[in-house]
C-alpha cells in the first residue's frame, strides 16, 4: 500500500481509510466477545492467522475505539466500562389522535450518576503484548486521538468529573511512555463543557503547538504551547479584559485575529470588539474602536474592513478601517432613527451600578412605559436568566420595543447580568460554584437599589420576577432566599434542584461528587421557606429539565402548607408556556404587582 511521505501525512485518522484496516493494508482488527482480534488480509493472509490480542475483555466490558499507529505494529484500544443506563419519563396525556394516554422514555444522566468510563491499552500486533499505560481512565465524554505528524505518538484530552482538572495526555505508542502537554488544576471549575464558543485547545500541527484557552491568571486568555517541550513557550494575550473567540488563526504569518471584551474602561464590559495578535504577544492591533457591540466584514483583497457597531441604546453605525492597522479611514453611515424616536419608541436606559462587593460594575438596561410618567411610581418586573454558560444582557441595537406587553401595563422592566454569569473576570464567574441558588442576587438588588436612587419612579417595595428554565430555578429561589425584596415570580419549567437536571451542566458548576451544596441550593429543599405570589409553569412533555421537578417543588409546597399557582401545560415542551403563559403571567402580575383584577377571560 502506497504511503505518504511523512511531511504530507494528516494526523487525523479519516486521511487513512476504513478505521479497522491497518495503515499497510496487512490486518484487519475487530471486537468479538468483547476482545480484540486481528484478521490477515490479502498477500499476508496466506503466511498469518487470525489473533485475539486481549483477553481482559468481555460483554460486559468490551474493548472498542480502535485505533491503529501509522507503522502498523501497534493498536490502540480502550476497554470500556458502559455507564448506568438511567431514563427519566414523559407522560403524554392528550394525543392528537385520542385514546390511551403515551408514556415516553429516554436515557437521561444526572449529577452523581456512573459514566461510561475508557481505559486506554496498547497492544504490539506481532509479539501479542499488551500495554497499559499509567493513565487515568476516562469518565468524562469520550477520548478523541490525535496522531503526532510522526506518527508514533497520540494526544488525547482528559477532563476530570467535576471540571477541577484539564489535561493534553501524549502517549508513545510503542512503549506505552505518557507525559502531560498540558496539565491545569483549579479550586473551583475549568470551563470545559456547555460553552465557552471559545475552544479551549487549537493544535497547530505543522509546528506542533497548541493555541490553549485558559483563566488561570484569572482573565481567559490565550497561551502558545510549545508540543514537543511540553511547556508554555510564551503567552499570546493579557490584560485585565476577556478573549470571546478565536475568528481565525494564519499560521503563514503566525497571527490570531480575534474577539474580547472588556477592553475599554469607559465602554461596557461585555461589548464586542475585534483584535489581531501575533503568536509570540506582540503587536496587538485593534481593529474596532468605537463604543459599541461590533460585528465586521473583510473586503474581497482583505485589506480592509467594514465594521458596523451598535448598542441597545445607541444605532448603527457603519465605518470603513484598514487591516493593516486598524486605522479608521472613513464613516460610512449612520442608521437614522427618527421615525422611530418621533414616534411612541424609546431606547431602552443602559445602567451600571457598583454589585455587592462595592467595587464591580454590574450592567444591565431598563425599559420604560409609551406613556411613561416621572411623577408616578411603577412596579418593577425582571426578567432572569443567570445560567453560568453565558451573559444575557443584550447589547445590540433593536427597533423593536422591548418587553412592550409589559410596559404596555405599566410596569417598569429591568434586565441584568449579576456574579456569577459569564464573560467578565474569573472571580466574577466563580461566584456560581457550588452555589446556583445565588444568581447573582445581591448585585441584582444592589443594581435596581441604585436606579431607583436614580430614578425614583422606579418602585422597588412591588419588584416581580419571571424567568424559565435556568431562569425557572432562580425566580422561585428569589423567593425563597430573598423575599424581603422581591414580592411575586413566575417560573417557567425550572430546574429547581440541581440534582435533578442533566449531569454535564451542573456538574459544570455544582462540582462532583454530589454533597450538602447541592440540597443547599434545592428549591424543592427550600420549599418551606417560600413568601411571597408563586406561579409555576411547567410542559408535561419537556425534554430538556424533568417536569418532575416541578411536581416535585409542588409536593414540597404542599406540604409546607404553602399557597402558590400551578399551570400544567399538556402536550407543551420545553417551554414558558407560549403566548397562553405569557398571558398569565401578565395577568398574575397586574393581580399581586398592581393590585388590579385582570379581565375576566372567561366572559
Amino acid at each position: 500500500m502506497n504511503r505518504d511521505p511523512p511531511d504530507q501525512r494528516r494526523p487525523r485518522r479519516g486521511a487513512r481509510g476504513p478505521r479497522d484496516r491497518s495503515p499497510d493494508g496487512k490486518w484487519r482488527a475487530f471486537v468479538k466477545d468483547g476482545n480484540i482480534v486481528v484478521a490477515p488480509l490479502g498477500e499476508n493472509a496466506k503466511g498469518e492467522q487470525e489473533k485475539q490480542l486481549s483477553t481482559d475483555g468481555t460483554n460486559a466490558k468490551p474493548y472498542g475505539m480502535l485505533d491503529w499507529a501509522d507503522d502498523s505494529k501497534s493498536l490502540v484500544a480502550f476497554r470500556i466500562t458502559p455507564g448506568e443506563s438511567k431514563e427519566v419519563y414523559l407522560i403524554e396525556s392528550s394525543p392528537e389522535e385520542g385514546g390511551r394516554a403515551k408514556l415516553r422514555t429516554r436515557g437521561y444522566p444526572l449529577p452523581g450518576d456512573r459514566f461510561t468510563s475508557y481505559e486506554l491499552n496498547l497492544f504490539d500486533v506481532a509479539t501479542g503484548e499488551q500495554t497499559r499505560p499509567e493513565v487515568d481512565p476516562v469518565d468524562f465524554g469520550s477520548p478523541r486521538l490525535r496522531w503526532h505528524r510522526d506518527g508514533k505518538r497520540f494526544t488525547y484530552e482528559k477532563v476530570d468529573r467535576g471540571h477541577q482538572r484539564f489535561r493534553v495526555i501524549e502517549v508513545e505508542a510503542a512503549t506505552g511512555k505518557t507525559r502531560n502537554i498540558i496539565d491545569e488544576s483549579t479550586d473551583t471549575f475549568i470551563w470545559t463543557a456547555h460553552g465557552p464558543g471559545l475552544r479551549i485547545t487549537t493544535y497547530l500541527d505543522e509546528t506542533d503547538e497548541i493555541i490553549y484557552a485558559s483563566e488561570k491568571d484569572g482573565w481567559r486568555h490565550l497561551y502558545l504551547v510549545d508540543g514537543e517541550k511540553g511547556e508554555v513557550k510564551n503567552r499570546i494575550t493579557s490584560g485585565e479584559w476577556v478573549m470571546r473567540d478565536i475568528e481565525r488563526i494564519d499560521t503563514q504569518k503566525r497571527q490570531i485575529w480575534f474577539k474580547a471584551s472588556g477592553l475599554d474602561a469607559d465602554q461596557d464590559p461585555y461589548l464586542i470588539h475585534f483584535c489581531r495578535v501575533d503568536f509570540d504577544g506582540s503587536n496587538l492591533v485593534r481593529l474596532t474602536e468605537a463604543n459599541g457591540n461590533h460585528t465586521i466584514h473583510f473586503s474581497p483583497d482583505e485589506k480592509y474592513l467594514i465594521d458596523s457597531y451598535s448598542r441597545v441604546d445607541a444605532a448603527p453605525a457603519t465605518e470603513l478601517r484598514r487591516v493593516s492597522d486598524g486605522r479608521l479611514m472613513c464613516e460610512l453611515e449612520k442608521a437614522d432613527v427618527s421615525e422611530l424616536l418621533d414616534s411612541d419608541w424609546t431606547y431602552p436606559e443602559v445602567f451600571s451600578a457598583k454589585g455587592r462587593d462595592g467595587k464591580t460594575d454590574i450592567w444591565g438596561f431598563i425599559c420604560r412605559p409609551r406613556d411613561f410618567d416621572p411623577n408616578k411610581k411603577y412596579a418593577l418586573i425582571e426578567d432572569i436568566y443567570a445560567g453560568p454558560h453565558d451573559s444575557f444582557v443584550p447589547k445590540s441595537f433593536s427597533p423593536a420595543s422591548r418587553y412592550r406587553s409589559y410596559t404596555d401595563l405599566g410596569f417598569i422592566v429591568v434586565k441584568i447580568d449579576g456574579m456569577g454569569t459569564a464573560n467578565r473576570s474569573k472571580a466574577f464567574h466563580d461566584v456560581c460554584w457550588h452555589n446556583l441558588k445565588d444568581a447573582g442576587f445581591p448585585d441584582r438588588i444592589a443594581w435596581m437599589k441604585a436606579a431607583a436612587m436614580k430614578h425614583p419612579e422606579m418602585d422597588i417595595t412591588r419588584v416581580g420576577i419571571y424567568g424559565t428554565s435556568a431562569g425557572g430555578q432562580s425566580s422561585t429561589g428569589a423567593l425563597l432566599f430573598y423575599p424581603d425584596f422581591y414580592k411575586a415570580a413566575v417560573s417557567a419549567c425550572g430546574c429547581h434542584d440541581n440534582r435533578m437536571d442533566k449531569a454535564s451542566w451542573n456538574e459544570q458548576w455544582m462540582g462532583y461528587p454530589v454533597g450538602p451544596h447541592y440540597a443547599e441550593s434545592s428549591n424543592i429543599d427550600s420549599a418551606h421557606r417560600l413568601k411571597g405570589k408563586l406561579l409555576l409553569i411547567v410542559g408535561e412533555l419537556d425534554n430538556n429539565v424533568p417536569p418532575e421537578s416541578t411536581h416535585r417543588l409542588a409536593a414540597a409546597l404542599i406540604k409546607a402548607d404553602k399557597d402558590f399557582d400551578y399551570l400544567l401545560m399538556p402536550n407543551v415542551g420545553h417551554s414558558d408556556g407560549g403566548g397562553y403563559g405569557q398571558r398569565r403571567r401578565e395577568d398574575f402580575f397586574v393581580r399581586h404587582l398592581q393590585g388590579k383584577e385582570p379581565p375576566n377571560r372567561n366572559e
